[in-house]
């Protein structure tokens, strides 16, 4: 999206997430400095989201327990958006290692000469079935 429009979703998104953390007491699990973590952006965005179909949309049959099913889901995403190097002050998070420079050539490597990608797939469960039909039909 453009950066006009991404500004006013994350303008909204920032109302939401405030309202969230008074409403829910969710003030030592999410941070102030929250839209700075990429990661607990996204969870955000998706329990943002996840609100709004449940809350604002329309009703839809067999959801009976959409409101109930929200919460567990916020509950469940609440310690992977606990930051505690965040606790005293924003902390940026570390920068991730560079790619390694051989990660293609291996894989690549992997894939031809794989049994897991060369050799016929087969069902787990092509063994037993051979087994059970040698039962069924003993040699003569």
């Amino acid at each position: 999206m453009p950066p006009s429009e991404r500004r006013a979703r994350l303008r909204e998104l920032r109302t939401w997430v405030e309202w969230l953390r008074h409403t829910a007491e969710l003030h030592n699990e999410i941070p102030p400095c929250w839209y700075r973590h990429r990661w607990v952006r996204e969870m955000l965005t998706a329990l943002y989201l996840g609100w709004l179909r449940t809350y604002e949309g329309e009703k839809t049959p067999g959801r009976e327990l959409a409101e109930a099913e929200w919460i567990n889901t916020l509950h469940a995403f609440k310690p992977h958006m606990k930051l505690p190097a965040c606790v005293g002050g924003h902390q940026e998070p570390p920068l991730p290692p560079p790619p390694d420079p051989r990660a293609d050539e291996e894989w690549e490597l992997y894939l031809a000469t794989s049994a897991d990608t060369t050799d016929p797939a087969r069902h787990p469960a092509e063994a037993e079935v051979r087994r059970m039909a040698a039962e069924l039909d003993p040699p003569l």
